[in-house]
């Protein structure tokens, strides 16, 4: 069963107080590359979160979202630090009138200088609630994005099957071929014999023991049973339970060599259009075999 790497999952929930929206988005990535947005009291724990984004996802390059709401609206809960408000205030209303400039601002620049406005201390228990609440819906995001891979991965296994059957019938009009190809191969030789056997030098028995290598040379057979058997080994992986992108990208690379392989042997256009043919199915299933985890 294939997985896509492309995917998205989200997940809601509301308790007292507060709501929590989680979102995942996934896009392929040969590793697991994961970008994190949380709410600021839960910051210590983002490793936890790669390690389970890890365990569940894999591989791809993640987006997590994680927002943490109260009734009120507010995202983080914010108090003021009073004390060092007014110093700043203080200290600015004396510059102001050091070199006569307005005021009208003041205290919007005070409560914006840096550590004016601070996070809301939550108490333990709090925390406790909202971390395990976040977790709940963060498993559920995980199962949503799971099945949307799964859904993509379906798709995209009856695509690579259909490409599969496309070079497997490829090779077999190149094994209906082949006889005549060394037939033609042969005729070619032969031809030359006659037109070197006029020539003082010429050695029969030379030219035979040369003929054989050439025609053992050109020979294909080889080829086409590798190739069968690597499109049937994957085709097999494919319908293994663990989706196995990694493997399938290699027994790829290895139908590739066979190709390539059957292509300069060929020396014969009516295979050599059905190799190019058989390289274009292989093209566009490296090209879906990048979104396989």
């Amino acid at each position: 069963m294939l997985k896509s790497m492309t995917g998205f999952g989200r997940s809601r929930g509301q308790r007292s107080g507060y709501n929590v929206t989680v979102e995942l988005k996934s896009l392929n990535s040969k590793f697991l590359d994961a970008q994190i947005r949380i709410p600021k009291n839960f910051l210590d724990k983002e490793l936890e979160l790669r390690s389970q984004l890890a365990k569940g996802l894999n591989r791809g390059k993640v987006s997590l979202s994680i927002d943490l709401v109260n009734e009120e609206g507010g995202v983080d809960a914010q108090q003021v630090n009073e004390s060092l408000f007014k110093a700043y205030y203080s200290d600015f209303e004396r510059l102001a009138d050091e070199v006569g400039a307005a005021k009208e601002d003041l205290f919007r620049i005070a409560l914006h200088s840096p550590d004016v406005l601070i996070p809301q201390m939550e108490d333990e228990e709090l925390l406790k609630e909202q971390w395990g609440f976040i977790q709940e819906h963060f498993q559920q995001a995980i199962k949503a994005i799971d099945e949307f891979r799964m859904q993509e991965g379906a798709t995209l296994e009856k695509e690579l099957k259909n490409y599969i059957a496309n070079i497997d019938t490829f090779l077999k009009e190149i094994a209906v071929h082949d006889p005549e190809r060394v037939l033609v191969i042969k005729e070619r030789i032969q031809k030359h014999q006659q037109e070197l056997s006029t020539s003082d030098i010429f050695d029969e028995n030379r030219f035979e023991q040369e003929m054989i290598y050439y025609i053992e040379k050109f020979d294909i057979s080889e080829e086409i049973v590798r190739l069968t058997n690597h499109l049937s080994y994957f085709n097999e992986v494919i319908g293994e339970k663990d989706s196995q992108g990694k493997k399938l990208g290699f027994i790829s690379q290895e139908i590739g060599r066979e190709i390539n392989t059957i292509g300069s042997k060929a020396n014969y256009a009516p295979v050599q259009k059905l190799v190019v043919n058989m390289k274009d199915e292989l093209e566009k299933i490296k090209e879906q075999l990048l979104n396989i985890i």
